[in-house]
């Protein structure tokens, strides 16, 4: 009893502690938020392949570090050498126009940029010289190298942990925080349904877009005729798989016109040579569009965001956080939009939370023979679980 009050002062003083704790997680996630963010990320979309590897490749571990060495960290290396190209592009064009504002900000990533040379370059010319130009210019960005190599480890360290391990994850979060009603797990299974299908669907697909329609206008232009080239094709490719997030048009956005420069452009210099914005657009429609849209479209379909508030996420999210925006900004809509849909009603009604109180339709996915075998997001069953463990399956 303090000053007429009722205070435990052990439990305060716990209460306090937790605080202090929670303050200090909070702050280090908030000072790797990108790094947290993106290992989410490669969660989601190195899941699906790790679900497939986990029934026939053993023990969980193995599986999980197969998933993200054999398809992620290739990808990720792929597209951190299309982004370098891609950034020499852009410094060229700025050189040229009045961008000197937007230059200043990214020069840094410029410079280190200029470690990635083509690899034509280097086998045309394995000059001693260029060698130990090469060398030179790593050493003097070593800190700056040194600082993404652990960044990257980091987040391959986040996403192998939850391939592994998410569904003790999920399992501690329905027995610490689970309630009779199940709106917890109500709540877990609808954002992990709409996370996969924003970043395994909607992300990935745009990542791999870009690479590929990088890859394509490159090889265009070894193609091309003299009088005429694809201007900045690594550009161009990502600026092609930005634009795939962008509903119904998409990567149209960015290929018709580049199309209609290179006819114009064609048709003055040598209408002997229209075959090749015709190639252009022809890959870009088949290669670059049709097929990963095809391939990727399963994993898309389904969503039950809008397409609208999608399209803003990707928007406000960079210009709100920077570059890892474009997976925060749509992570905080699906948080929000879930919890305005199950939860808010019955807490602005003061009735209990009952998730079946929402149209079931909408919170739970049709029952496949892959989906049964699942309790909750990311949770396997409990005779993995016993052989993961080591132990027997016990049932209450």
């Amino acid at each position: 009893m303090v000053g007429g009050l009722n205070i435990d002062r052990a439990r305060t003083a716990w209460w306090l502690v937790g605080l202090s704790l929670g303050v200090a997680v909070l702050f280090v996630v908030y000072s790797f938020i990108g790094t947290f963010v993106f290992g989410i990320f490669l969660y989601y979309a190195t899941r699906p392949v790790y679900k497939r590897l986990r029934r026939r490749v053993r023990p969980a571990s193995l599986a999980a570090a197969t998933a993200l060495f054999a398809l992620a960290l290739p990808v990720l290396l792929l597209m951190a050498y299309t982004g370098a190209i891609a950034l020499q592009e852009f410094n060229n064009i700025a050189n040229r126009t009045d961008l000197d504002v937007l230059q200043t900000t990214i020069q840094p990533y410029i410079d280190v940029s200029s470690l990635a040379r083509s690899p034509e370059e280097l086998l045309a010319n394995p000059d001693p010289a260029l060698v130990s130009e090469f060398g030179k210019a790593a050493l003097e960005y070593v800190g700056l190298i040194g600082n993404a190599i652990l960044h990257l480890f980091v987040m391959i360290a986040i996403a192998f942990y939850l391939l592994r391990d998410d569904h003790r994850l999920s399992r501690f979060f329905r027995r610490q925080f689970g309630d009779e009603g199940g709106v917890v797990e109500a709540y877990l299974r609808a954002v992990d349904r709409d996370f996969n299908s924003i970043f395994f669907g909607n992300i990935l697909n745009a990542l791999l877009t870009g690479t590929i329609g990088a890859a394509s206008y490159n090889l265009i232009n070894m193609f091309a005729p003299t009088q005429v080239v694809v201007p900045y094709p690594t550009l161009l490719g990502l600026l092609t798989g930005a634009a795939s997030l962008i509903p119904i048009v998409g990567m149209k956005l960015v290929y018709f016109p580049v199309s209609a420069y290179l006819g114009a452009e064609t048709a003055m210099a040598d209408p002997a040579f229209l075959w090749f914005p015709a190639l252009f657009f022809g890959v870009s429609l088949v290669v670059v569009d049709t097929i990963p849209d095809l391939v990727l479209r399963p994993y898309v379909s389904g969503r039950n965001l809008h397409v609208g508030l999608v399209m803003l996420a990707y928007i406000f999210g960079p210009l709100l956080f920077g570059w890892y925006g474009i997976f925060l900004g749509p992570m905080i809509l699906v948080l929000v939009v879930h919890f305005v849909r199950i939860v808010l009603p019955e807490l602005v009604a003061g009735e209990d939370i009952r998730p079946w109180a929402v149209d079931p339709t909408y919170l739970f996915e049709p029952e496949t023979p892959e989906t049964r075998t699942t309790e909750t997001p990311g949770v396997e069953t409990a005779e993995t679980d016993a052989v993961d463990e080591g132990v027997g399956v016990s049932h209450q």
